[in-house]
């Protein structure tokens, strides 16, 4: 690397060269420039004549952090750099201490003064970077070295440097007052004390100077300089030369420095006494003092010690100096210096320099030889050419003898095995460039060969020395080829027949050493193994190939069986790589034993990575195009290999990494091979495992394609072998055909070939060259399958599950093709045993799993449908069933496509509808082992949603499937890992176990306690287990307790349409009841639901919709809030009932829903608007009962009706009273019931001033013109006035409780409350009779109280009871979940059916009368529907109001109250005296009202 450097102010290039790799890695590199200033000693003196100029003064330094541009992240020759300037802050501030100021900061206050330049970084030497960049590098360019060497020094690159740095000084001041101003000169003398001319260079690029000076200090008693020069002396006068330092005080006043004369002398040799060159590093020279003219004389001081460690060694006795020192003193002054010699001629190891210098004194030879390998390697590097030129010369001047040449021929191992070392492997090049061109010794070849074979034949002794051998051999043949190719152009081949003699030789004593059995020679015959391969390259040139590939059988042949098999093989792969190989003689003789060796190992599963990479490279090597003929070398691969190649890849299995190794050019098989069917059964297998596993990445096109081509093109090969010789009744091979048809369709389906799944361009581009190879071998399966023939019956139902996947492939031809072989699978099943039952339920099954997966489409489905009913219709049997068959096919793709695609949407409710699609229809067509399998990927979604209840009641379905008996499960009952079940009575108690915990989660501890019942009649007197029995009692016990006193949420129901073709076929034009979430209002309902469908438009009414929006393409959603229908169980019918036990099934166990809106007929009465307010009451069923496998079901069923007023009227007036029952009761048996609500129910009955109270009702239905007209009604009416007559008794008891609780507050509203009660009793007794309440029984009042459980901690003692004297509709006989074919539990008793008046919709006692002698007890009350509309009036409303407040919690009583003004306006109006209560002020009258539907809040 070359950094190239310029400074735009002067125009100054420079390259900085030999920039390795370890520089390039440094953490922070920073180009430096120290800036001296030459003149006078202060630069603020003016008078110049009398100071002394030409002085080097520090002036400043400035630095450049280059690490980027370095490391080659900024490139731009263009771009000029600032380099900020720092000048020094005085003149006697060192520059290197500045340097590293300026380093360590961060910013620079350069004031803009600096350098501009540009640097780029220029790979190559310098003879390259000046052929490639010429514009930057010229030879006027100046190039500054590395101080140091480059990694690889190239032989001819002579270099003699020594880096000479000043670094720092001590002078005492003598007799001067201040310190001296002392300055440096540096100069190179000869022993004769002439100076050397142009040997010192200040810098790249300056010519050499006699003499260097330094910067002078000023005052500085210990100046530190730390400036480098460079010295490049002539080789020949590097012994005879030396450094010179002289000092001198500079004075500033020119009169006084011409008379300062040099005071000081410091001098070092270059040359060491033992001849080397001077250490590199720090030297602490002795600085001498004599006269000034006697200090110029070298014959005086050379004599003397330079440095301390010198002197010492010359006195090692005394401390003391005790030379000779003549004229000289030795000054207490200090002076050091550091250097670096940079030379590939001056060695500073000694043993280097005796070998290098080995003619001066060869009694030392030996020696010399031995001290070689104990050189320090970057030394040796350095010196390569010159120490290899004297081995070989030592070699060669010593033919006669064989001495040295063991010494010799180690030496030359220990080099190769250096430059082996990664530290030195980038001296390679260098080794190789020698070899070539600077090696010259003709007679190397026979003392290497003869010493190496010494060493293979003792290799027991020698085991060491043979080792390195080894590993240096390829570089040893290297020298003994090129000795041997030199000798031959000298003297033209002369002594060939003795060289080829010696080789043989050699070989012949490297397989003596592989069979022998001698100790400790493992490792040398693993390296034999190793290396010698290396050498073939080399030695071809000058040996004759063919028997130089006999050697090497030879050679393989003797490695011991069983022994060193991965090294013998991986020789081989070594041998298959050099040209050898590629020869085709050579391989004549190489590849039967490289098969046979081959065959052995893959036979005894020895090393298969190894075998498979040997045969790999092989095949490579035959199909290359330069290497001759080779189909006969191929054939004799698949004789000997293939079968064994087969077997191997069977028996690694599947996911070995291994068969991806294995070349698949070599299936052109002879097809005359002895034992056929075993082949063809073995490469069936080993094809389906290759295919399975790509060899290569799925991004590899081409590479792809080529290999399915071949696929191809064996298989349809194979094909025509099974139809010739494997079809007839002898030889047909069941197992043999069964591999073929799964190999085609592996083939057929593999990812490589789907070609949807690739763009435009290159899916064209592939058909254009390729064609659609699904095309062509699904065609070819079609054909084989008819040409089966009777054999087809063995393969159903085998291959249906293929050919399936085959016929799922989006290519419409090759699905024509191929649908029609179901027909076929059909008919050849109806044909054997009467029926295809077989294949149905297999089709039925795989297709499941495929679609799953992502195959199929609609467009499949109308093939599928189009193409078997053709065939059908015109077979004379199976018209009919195959007609069943295929619209069964059919109706489970639709849902199983609806699936698919839903199972990726967001709406887990949506999932959940599909999933209970698909499953009703495995239901439907009795498929249990699919049925479960959903009916767990149901509970899956629910339990992902919290909804514990759905998820209970989902795992019912499938307990229900089971027995409490000690059956054995099937495989299909227990899909789940976590049931440890072997019977269907454990697996069943399981299952109850998990359903029950998931009831308790979501809080329907009525159904646990169902199940439990069923669980614990089997622990007692089935399986008796009392431990199981005594915890399930317990946890039981805590359900009751639940039941009574923990408060739960009441659910709404939402009626939700779906309409138009945009929605799934699942709910396309379908309404369905859903059950909302706790506390979930209409409004969030609706969000939720339209943030499902974001398209969907919301239908302003709840009128059914048009035909129009049924067929219309987009969709469209109706919503609104609909009432369930109370089904209380027979069990508590005209029972005393805790409010709290029948609160639960007025939201659960409801499977009909009513929406009611008023309607108006006829003209409008002003003075009574209830004369014609008719109620249309719409009734909808729901499937299945709710809450069930889902929150929301299908309606089934809708139902119309219209009530009219008269019968409007009874139904308020029963709800009336009652909520005054109810509310009576409540209070009764609990006094700490607040007495607000008691206070605004009772005056909003008893105040005929609030909306009118009961009296429109008498004057709309009790006046002769309605009597008249109403002929019909005459027993409605009578039972109205009932009803009426008894609210008095009911309102008696309330007013009297109120007297009782209420406050001083409230007790003039309550004395007002009594009046408007004495009046309103007296008009109703006096028209319509007298009633009494039944006494209430002592037993009744004290042995279970009543109370309203309003807090989840209530004790059981104050459980709410009501009469319940009900007789409902009850729908147990329909199913009650999907899936089920009746109700989960077990079968309650039918309820009455309830006897109805009029429109028979009034469940009453017969005969009621509406006299003063009617019987004191009241009608039994029939809880209805709450009504969902407001009657305008005074006392209805307030009627509708009061039985809404009454069935929320006490918290919510205050804000429903508060929601509806208008009930309360007249109430506050009408009170006697203003109260001085927290009652809040009166809102302002309702004047206008709306005809809406209270539940849904849609205007009619």
């Amino acid at each position: 690397m070359l950094l190239f450097l310029t400074l735009s102010l002067v125009c100054l290039c420079v390259s900085l060269q030999d920039l390795g790799s370890e520089d390039l890695k440094r953490e922070k590199i920073s180009f430096v420039c120290q800036i001296v200033r030459v003149g006078r000693m202060e630069l603020r003196d003016n008078n110049t004549k009398k100071l002394t100029s030409g002085l080097r003064r520090p002036f400043g330094v400035a630095v450049m952090d280059v690490t980027d541009i370095i490391t080659g992240k900024m490139d731009d020759e263009d771009k000029q750099h600032f380099i900020p300037f720092q000048p020094v802050a005085s003149e006697n501030d060192f520059l290197q201490t500045v340097i590293n100021k300026v380093i360590a900061a961060k910013e620079v206050n350069h004031k803009g003064q600096g350098l501009w330049v540009t640097l780029k970084l220029l790979p190559g030497d310098i003879h390259q970077i000046r052929k490639d960049f010429p514009h930057l590098v010229d030879r006027s360019t100046a190039v500054a070295r590395k101080m140091g060497f480059p990694e690889i020094i190239m032989p001819g690159d002579v270099r003699n440097d020594i880096y000479v740095t000043l670094v720092q000084g001590d002078f005492d001041k003598g007799s001067k007052t201040t310190p001296k101003n002392v300055e440096v000169t540096m100069s190179v003398h000869d022993e004769d004390g002439k100076k050397l001319e142009n040997v010192i260079f200040p810098g790249a690029g300056d010519e050499g100077i006699l003499e260097y000076k330094s910067v002078i200090y000023y005052q500085v008693k210990q100046p530190r300089w730390f400036e480098t020069i460079k010295v490049a002396i002539p080789i020949e006068d590097v012994n005879r030369s030396h450094l010179r330092f002289t000092f001198k005080h500079r004075s500033s006043q020119d009169c006084k420095d011409k008379s300062e004369k040099n005071f000081a002398l410091s001098f070092v040799k270059l040359m060491r006494y033992d001849g080397t060159t001077l250490r590199d590093g720090e030297h602490d020279l002795i600085v001498y003092k004599a006269e000034a003219k006697k200090l110029e004389d070298s014959t005086m001081y050379l004599s003397l010690a330079s440095t301390k460690p010198e002197m010492e060694e010359r006195n090692p006795s005394s401390g003391k100096n005790t030379q000779n020192l003549g004229s000289f003193s030795i000054s207490k002054d200090s002076f050091q210096i550091s250097t670096l010699v940079c030379s590939t001629k001056l060695t500073q190891n000694v043993d280097l320099l005796g070998l290098l210098k080995w003619r001066s004194n060869t009694s030392l030879l030996q020696q010399n030889l031995r001290h070689l390998m104990k050189v320090e390697g970057g030394e040796v590097v350095k010196f390569l050419q010159d120490t290899l030129d004297a081995l070989f010369n030592i070699m060669m001047e010593n033919s006669d003898s064989e001495t040295f040449d063991t010494l010799v021929f180690d030496a030359l191992v220990f080099i190769i095995g250096l430059i082996a070392d990664r530290k030195f492997h980038h001296f390679n090049p260098v080794l190789e460039t020698y070899i070539r061109k600077h090696f010259s010794a003709t007679l190397a070849y026979t003392k290497l060969t003869k010493v190496l074979k010494n060493y293979v034949e003792n290799a027991e002794k020698l085991t060491e020395q043979l080792l390195k051998a080894l590993k240096a051999l390829e570089y040893i043949f290297k020298f003994i080829v090129r000795s041997r190719v030199l000798f031959n152009q000298l003297y033209e081949n002369k002594g060939e027949s003795d060289f080829m003699e010696s080789l043989r030789n050699l070989f012949t004593s490297f397989n003596a050493m592989m069979n022998s059995n001698a100790e400790g020679t493992g490792g040398v015959k693993g390296a034999a193994l190793k290396y010698v391969p290396t050498i073939v390259n080399d030695l071809k040139l000058v040996f004759d190939p063919k028997e130089l590939s006999k050697l090497f059988s030879e050679f393989i042949l003797k490695v011991p069986l069983g022994r060193l098999v991965k090294q013998k093989l991986n020789c081989m792969i070594d041998i298959v790589h050099s040209d050898l190989f590629t020869q085709h003689d050579c391989r004549e003789i190489l590849l039967p034993l490289m098969t046979e060796q081959l065959k052995l190992h893959l036979e005894n599963h020895e090393e298969l990575d190894s075998c498979c990479q040997l045969l790999s490279n092989i095949l490579e090597v035959l199909y290359r195009k330069d290497v001759g003929p080779t189909q006969w070398h191929v054939q004799i691969i698949m004789e000997k290999l293939l079968r064994t190649v087969n077997r191997t890849v069977i028996s690694m299995g599947r996911d070995s990494p291994l068969i991806v190794s294995v070349s698949l050019g070599h299936r052109a098989v002879p097809l005359g091979c002895a034992e056929f069917s075993d082949f063809l059964m073995e490469t069936f297998i080993m094809f389906k495992d290759l295919i399975g596993k790509n060899v290569y990445p799925a991004d590899w096109v081409i590479m792809n394609m080529m290999q399915n081509k071949v696929f191809l093109r064996a298989i349809n090969q194979y094909a025509a072998v099974l139809s010739k010789k494997f079809l007839d009744q002898t030889n047909f091979e069941l197992q043999l055909w069964n591999n073929y048809f799964h190999l085609a369709v592996a083939f057929l389906t593999q990812e490589s070939l789907q070609l949807e799944n690739f763009s435009s361009d290159k899916r064209a581009k592939i058909f254009h060259k390729y064609q659609d190879m699904r095309r062509q071998i699904g065609f070819e399966i079609r054909d084989m399958w008819y040409n089966l023939g009777p054999h087809k019956i063995k393969f159903i139902p085998e291959m249906v599950g293929p050919i399936l996947e085959m016929t799922l492939v989006p290519e419409i031809e090759l699905r024509k093709a191929t649908i029609p072989i179901f027909f076929d699978m059909m008919q050849c099943e109806f044909h054997f045993r009467r029926c295809f039952q077989t294949f149905e339920n297999e089709i039925i099954t795989k297709l499941d799993h495929e679609v799953e997966g992502g195959r199929g489409d609609e467009q499949y489905k109308v093939l599928f449908q189009k193409i078997l009913l053709e065939h059908c219709r015109k077979h004379k049997y199976l018209a009919t069933s195959g007609e069943t068959f295929v619209t069964l096919v059919v109706r489970l793709l639709e849902r199983l496509l609806d699936y698919r695609t839903i199972m990726h949407d967001e709406s887990k409710e949506n999932r959940m509808s599909c999933t209970v699609n698909v499953l009703n229809f495995y239901k439907e067509i009795e498929r249990e082992e699919m049925y479960i399998r959903y009916l767990y990927k149901l509970c899956d979604l629910h339990k992902e949603c919290d909804n514990y209840t759905e998820a209970g009641y989902t795992l019912l379905l499938h307990a229900k499937l089971l027995k409490w008996s000690e059956e054995a499960c099937a495989a299909h009952l227990t899909q789940r890992d976590g049931y440890q079940a072997s019977t269907q009575c454990q697996l069943k108690d399981q299952l109850y176990q998990e359903i029950i915990n998931y009831f308790d989660k979501g809080k329907m501890w009525e159904e646990a306690i169902i199940l439990g019942k069923e669980l614990a009649e089997q622990y007692e007197n089935e399986m008796f287990d009392f431990e199981q029995l005594s915890a399930l009692l317990r946890k039981q016990a805590q359900f009751y307790e639940n039941i009574v006193k923990v408060i739960r949420p009441k659910p709404d129901y939402f009626a939700v349409g779906y309409y138009g073709m945009g929605f799934p076929s699942f709910l396309r034009n379908k309404m369905f009841i859903c059950r909302g979430k706790e506390y979930e209002r209409w409004e969030d309902f609706e969000a939720r639901l339209l943030t499902q469908f974001p398209n969907a438009e919301k239908m302003k009414t709840t009128t059914p919709p048009s035909e129009d929006i049924r067929s219309s393409s987009g969709q469209y959603i109706q919503c609104f809030t609909v009432k369930p229908i109370l089904e209380l169980p027979p069990k508590f019918q005209n029972k005393p009932v805790s409010e709290q036990i029948v609160s639960f099934y007025t939201v659960n166990e409801v499977q009909k829903f009513q929406y009611s809106r008023p309607v108006r007929k006829g003209e409008k009465d002003p003075d009574n608007e209830f004369a014609n307010m008719w109620i249309e009451r719409t009734t909808y069923v729901t499937a299945y009962k709710l809450p069930g496998i889902l929150r929301w079901f299908e309606v089934v069923s809708v139902s119309a009706e219209e009530i009219s007023p008269l019968e409007n009227a009874m139904e308020t007036m029963q709800l009336t009273n009652e909520k005054i029952s109810n509310m009576v009761q409540r209070h009764l048996n609990d006094s700490g019931l607040p007495i607000n609500p008691l206070s605004m129910f009772l005056n909003g009955i008893v105040d005929p001033a609030v909306m009118g109270g009961f009296t429109n009702y008498e004057k709309a239905f009790f006046t002769e013109k309605y009597i008249q007209e109403h002929a019909n009604d005459q027993e409605k009416i009578e039972k109205l006035k009932d009803l009426i007559a008894w609210q008095i008794p009911n309102l008696a008891e309330g007013v009297r409780i109120h007297g009782e609780k209420v406050t001083e507050a409230l007790r003039p509203f309550h004395e007002r409350l009594e009046v408007c009660f004495k009046q309103l009793k007296e008009k109703v007794e006096k028209q319509y009779g007298v009633r009494t309440l039944p006494p209430v029984s002592d037993e009744w009042r004290g042995s279970r109280p009543r109370s309203m459980v309003r807090s989840f901690t209530m004790p059981s003692s104050q459980r709410p009871l009501s009469v319940a004297s009900v007789t409902s509709i009850s729908s147990d006989n329909s199913p009650s979940r999907p899936g089920s074919d009746g109700p989960l539990r077990p079968q309650r008793p039918k309820s009455q059916v309830i006897s109805l008046l009029g429109e028979k919709r009034l469940s009453v006692s017969p005969g009621s009368p509406a006299n003063p002698s009617a019987p004191s007890v009241p009608p039994p009350i029939t809880p209805r529907a709450k009504l969902q509309f407001s009657l305008l009036s005074g006392s209805s409303i307030m009627d509708k109001q009061h039985h809404l407040i009454s069935c929320n919690e006490e918290l919510m009583l205050h804000s429903s109250v508060l929601k509806t003004p208008s009930l309360f306006s007249s109430f506050f109006q009408h009170l006697p005296p203003p109260l001085p209560s927290k009652t809040p002020p009166p809102p302002p009258p309702k004047t206008t009202r709306k005809q809406t539907s209270i539940d849904s809040g849609i205007v009619q």
